[in-house]
């Protein structure tokens, strides 16, 4: 029993292992890749400065003004791509490397973030769906696996019950990853927007910027599929011990 308890451990170890290399791998390259464009892609155009001499926070402040919004302030933070739109303060956080910035990259991002707050302002559906589904969301990525695991000690119908709970709570996580990507892009769609029709850049330039946003979208791709790739890895493991059990 004790060498039949040790193998049992033991190929429930490498199952995990090749599980984790033959399906998350896979995810995780991709998510590597996509924030190494976003990098590369960022730097490149950080350097290029635009045409008219357009800051990211006078860029985000033209896409407020396209849509009308006044009560949105803009404001200079530390860190590097640290840019976000936070509703609870209606404040566009810019870095420092947007904020003063006249760059191509520097436009693209601050009025992607800009079109956040336009999201918000128009009471966008996707965006309303996403901040009411957060909270759960975060507990289920926190209590997810953990009662997964309890239902592991205890016997049937308790422990499947468990087990399937555990599993549902977690794949919150793939389920806020999925409704995030139309909120995401459609934010980019309205900064090249913005930028096309208020000639923030010329028409050489909106490239770099449409390339900028367009990396930093895919890293949003990313990490759903790896994501969706661990939940799924998760369930070939708990499923597999519940048949043996």
């Amino acid at each position: 029993m004790y060498y039949g308890g040790f193998g049992n451990i033991m190929s429930g170890y490498f199952l995990s292992y090749w599980y984790y290399l033959i399906i998350v791998g896979p995810a995780l390259v991709f998510a590597l890749i996509a924030q190494s464009r976003v990098k590369s892609n960022f730097n490149k155009y950080s350097r290029i400065r635009n045409s008219r001499g357009i800051t990211g926070a006078q860029a985000a402040q033209a896409v407020l003004n396209y849509y009308g919004i006044t009560n949105v302030a803009i404001e200079c933070v530390n860190g590097k791509l640290s840019d976000h739109f936070d509703p609870r303060s209606n404040k566009i956080r810019l870095s420092q490397e947007v904020y003063s910035s006249a760059s191509i990259a520097a436009v693209g991002v601050a009025c992607h973030e800009a079109g956040h707050a336009a999201q918000y302002a128009n009471s966008y559906l996707p965006i309303k769906i996403r901040n009411n589904i957060l909270p759960i969301c975060n507990i289920g990525s926190t209590l997810g696996i953990p009662i997964a695991l309890i239902g592991l000690f205890f016997s049937e119908p308790i422990g499947g019950f468990l087990t399937t709970f555990g599993l549902i709570l977690y794949s919150l996580v793939s389920v806020f990853q999925l409704v995030t990507l139309p909120v995401e892009f459609n934010a980019s769609r309205r900064a090249i927007k913005v930028i096309e029709e208020t000639s923030l850049l010329y028409d050489d330039e909106v490239g770099g910027a449409v390339k900028v946003l367009k990396a930093a979208a895919l890293t949003y791709v990313a990490a759903l599929a790896t994501s969706l790739a661990n939940l799924l890895r998760l369930v070939l493991l708990f499923s597999r011990r519940n048949n043996r059990s």
